[in-house]
């Protein structure tokens, strides 16, 4: 096995014009959250509105990981409090039939240690991810011209974006035919209808892993999720599909996941500055650190899940200061995501706070 890079300040390549970006960032923000807010009476995210699902669990660290894995909080073995939740990534929330990328957060609770600037007295971390390997701009300037796209588009104009969703899905499969798939497509509503639980999601930016430098996913392995890998869901008619078909999964099989991490063996092969980079699988796999085990549970249920999804704030910026978000795409998510955070508590009248504890939540 190849040996794992060392983490230094230097793997990062700051750029004075970052500040900028992260302007036009909220500014985009804002008019999305201007508009969901006029338009539900309620704050909700700016990214990744609509949740399908809260999911409670707990999270094991595997006992005796090679020291190279053996960091940050995975340096022993151990169980803690987590909470789960699958959503897709616009702003405004959507009929389900509109094709979308899906998104699982992870909140990790009672995690103690050296935190990250903004998290102190904190005691979550959290891992933010998405179901596919690498993010859909290279970098925070492109990431900014796409939410300045995103914020345009985000109304309440559902008939519009169904018949785009139709016409880019076929754009999207017809591609695929040829092995080529488009995030671009996937992202503006051309994604496949997937079911939630059978999807492996991705880190899809580097993180400091301790002493080294990793990505992270989540992989289903109960074999109640890894049989709906592949499969569609039947969106047609039904605006809250997803829900649906989470909430029967959880109901009668509850689910098993392994949180995984993929070892930066390369800084040049394996950039650290370009999100749409893949790192080699080959080259480098994802091991298993840690496994997500969750009993059957009611994982939505209209008038008192979506008081749970308010309490909850996921941001890769909550956590140890071990797995600090690197890249400049992660560091543009610093303060956007904080103020997104913000935003949604003025609101609704609740500040956001992390739990310290799962009872915390309502």
């Amino acid at each position: 096995m190849k040996t794992p890079v060392v983490f230094t300040p230097q793997v990062e390549d700051v750029k004075p014009e970052e500040g900028d970006t992260v302007d036009q960032m909220k500014q985009s923000f804002t008019h999305i959250l201007d508009t969901t807010s006029n338009d539900y009476g309620h704050g909700v995210r700016a990214v990744h509105a609509k949740a399908h699902g809260i999911i409670r669990g707990k999270l094991k660290v595997h006992d005796n990981l090679p020291p190279e894995l053996a960091q940050g909080l995975f340096a022993r073995g151990g169980e803690y409090d987590a909470v789960g939740r699958i959503s897709t990534n616009p702003g405004d929330i959507l009929d389900d039939a509109i094709g979308l990328p899906r998104g699982f957060a992870l909140k990790v609770i009672g995690v103690e240690g050296d935190r990250l600037s903004g998290s102190e007295g904190d005691a979550t971390q959290d891992f933010v991810m998405a179901n596919a390997p690498v993010f859909t701009a290279p970098t925070a300037d492109a990431f900014a011209k796409n939410l300045k796209m995103l914020a345009a588009t985000t109304d309440r104009m559902e008939g519009g974006k169904k018949l785009l969703s139709g016409i880019l899905r076929g754009i999207e499969a017809t591609l695929e035919t040829v092995g080529i798939e488009s995030p671009t497509l996937q992202t503006l509503g051309g994604a496949k209808p997937v079911h939630p639980l059978g999807e492996t999601y991705y880190s899809q930016t580097p993180f400091r892993y301790g002493a080294h430098i990793a990505k992270f996913s989540l992989a289903p392995v109960s074999p109640a999720l890894t049989q709906l890998t592949g499969d569609t869901v039947n969106t047609h008619g039904r605006p809250d599909a997803l829900r649906e078909v989470v909430r029967e999964v959880m109901i009668e099989q509850g689910g098993q996941w392994e949180l995984r991490v993929q070892l930066n063996h390369d800084l040049e092969a394996m950039p650290i500055e370009d999100a749409t980079a893949e790192w080699s699988e080959e080259d480098s796999p994802y091991i298993t650190v840690a496994t997500f085990t969750a009993p059957p549970q009611i994982s939505w249920q209209d008038g008192q899940t979506n008081a749970i999804d308010d309490a909850l704030s996921y941001s890769i910026w909550h956590g140890l200061a071990a797995h600090r978000p690197l890249g400049n795409i992660n560091r543009a998510r610093k303060d956007t995501y904080r103020f997104s955070a913000d935003y949604r508590g003025r609101v609704n009248g609740c500040p956001m706070h992390e739990p310290r504890e799962m009872a915390e939540l309502p």
